[in-house]
């Protein structure tokens, strides 16, 4: 998993609240195990139009937005069902930091297990980040986990809470593999204990 340490990028407005998982990735992308190639899906009922053609208005497809990093959105992101593929689509097309005022709590643990930080905000703090959001091409923002802090384009800074091992597991690019493995000599040793004491098993 990447690490995440500090990030900049133009930031996308989605004021949209209750966005979830099906709206993310609709449900016939799922029959991938692939964490790739998920991004074409990504917001697709909105990003297109019935012929296949993309639809302008969305904000993904507009050309000050196409390369955002960060996704300013309304409040209960990532509700509904519990699949993993939503951060994964998230991720592919390259948006490593959602922004809301509260997220579903299968979503938001599912970020951190894939590299991407959620970041909970007041509503008065949304409402900044999203006029921010809504500057186009100008719409950067710094997102540095270290400092746990957002800033804006004007210099304003937001703080936000995290909590201290997922922190360290993002600075670090550690996901379950990647923790499990900095134990790898102990689950060696136990390995050979277990296997000097049971030669037939």
């Amino acid at each position: 998993m990447d690490k995440f340490t500090t990030l900049t990028g133009v930031a996308a407005p989605l004021p949209i609240v209750n966005v979830d998982t099906d709206m993310i990735i609709p449900k016939q992308y799922l029959k991938t195990i692939q964490r790739t190639g998920l991004g074409k899906g990504l917001f697709s009922e909105m990003r297109y139009r019935d012929d296949g053609s993309e639809n302008p208005d969305f904000v993904l497809n507009q050309p000050a937005y196409r390369n955002a990093r960060i996704l300013v959105a309304g409040d209960n992101f990532g509700c509904g069902s519990s699949r993993e593929h939503a951060p994964w689509a998230l991720l592919d097309f390259g948006l490593r930091c959602i922004i809301s005022t509260s997220f579903a709590d299968i979503f938001y643990n599912n970020c951190f297990k894939n590299g991407i930080l959620p970041i909970a905000v007041s509503e008065v703090e949304l409402d900044r980040l999203m006029d921010d959001a809504q500057r186009g091409a100008n719409a950067t923002l710094t997102v540095d986990l270290a400092a746990q802090e957002i800033r804006g384009p004007d210099g304003g800074v937001i703080t936000f809470d995290i909590d201290p091992f997922r922190k360290h597991c993002l600075l670090n690019g550690l996901d379950d593999i990647g923790l499990t493995l900095q134990k790898a000599d102990k689950i060696d040793d136990y390995e050979k204990q277990a296997a000097a004491k049971r030669p037939w098993a």
